[in-house]
């Protein structure tokens, strides 16, 4: 016989809430319209807590806990914006775009780019942190898709929805900290791949113009995230 889940109270930005015990902060706050940013977070994949930008303030804690990876607890007191959490952000963002060549103005995701989008929102109109300015590779050796690391964000999306949902695992991530690379399985070209499937879905839900479809444009690259709900409810219906 199953037990149902049980239910928990707790304050949010100073609001009496509820939520299932199994259910992530994030989960509770997106259910009740409160914005938290993410990057690397994308409804129908698991949790992952790598990008950082969801970070919250828990009372009785000094650190800041991702929201995303977080379960919720009874009584539990958290806030979501702070000038502490927008400073922690800024950096975040400021760092993702010094690590890597992000050039907004030729790249092909412009205008529809998640990273771009956060840095709006959080009014960053230059980057005090140092370009790191790396020598990175471009492998457009796969017949329908392209892969430029200059403007990967190390998500893990494409490692994730590649696992979890297709099934095919040719993705991985390899190397330590600012060296870490997403690579196709044992590190070879994309087009050498005996793996990869075709699908696309990795490229569907990148949210910068790491991979992309090769022959679009600028207004092709909005992306449509709502397949992914889909799939894995479809696969929890046939378990």
């Amino acid at each position: 016989m199953s037990t149902a889940t049980p239910v928990v109270t707790l304050k949010i930005d100073g609001k009496d809430l509820s939520g299932r015990a199994d259910e992530t902060i994030l989960d509770v706050c997106s259910e009740n319209k409160i914005h938290i940013p993410t990057l690397c977070f994308l409804e129908g994949l698991s949790g992952w807590g790598a990008c950082r930008l969801c970070l919250v303030e828990v009372k009785g804690t000094s650190k800041l806990l991702p929201a995303c990876v977080t379960r919720v607890a009874e009584g539990l007191e958290v806030t979501t914006n702070s000038d502490r959490l927008q400073k922690y952000r800024r950096m975040v963002v400021q760092m993702l775009f010094s690590e890597r060549n992000h050039v907004c103005s030729v790249c092909v995701s412009n205008g529809h780019c998640e990273l771009q989008d956060l840095a709006k929102t959080l009014e960053i109109t230059h980057i005090d942190i140092p370009y790191r300015y790396p020598k990175l590779p471009f492998d457009a050796s796969h017949d329908l898709f392209r892969l430029d690391h200059n403007r990967c964000v190390l998500c893990t999306r494409c490692v994730r929805v590649c696992d979890e949902i297709e099934g095919a695992h040719t993705w991985d991530v390899m190397g330590r900290g600012i060296e870490s690379r997403v690579i196709i399985d044992l590190n070879q070209p994309w087009g050498d791949s005996q793996t990869c499937t075709g699908c696309g879905k990795c490229v569907r839900i990148c949210p910068t113009g790491a991979l992309t479809r090769k022959g679009t444009g600028v207004a092709e690259m909005e992306k449509d995230d709502g397949f992914l709900p889909y799939l894995t409810k479809m696969r929890e219906n046939q378990s």
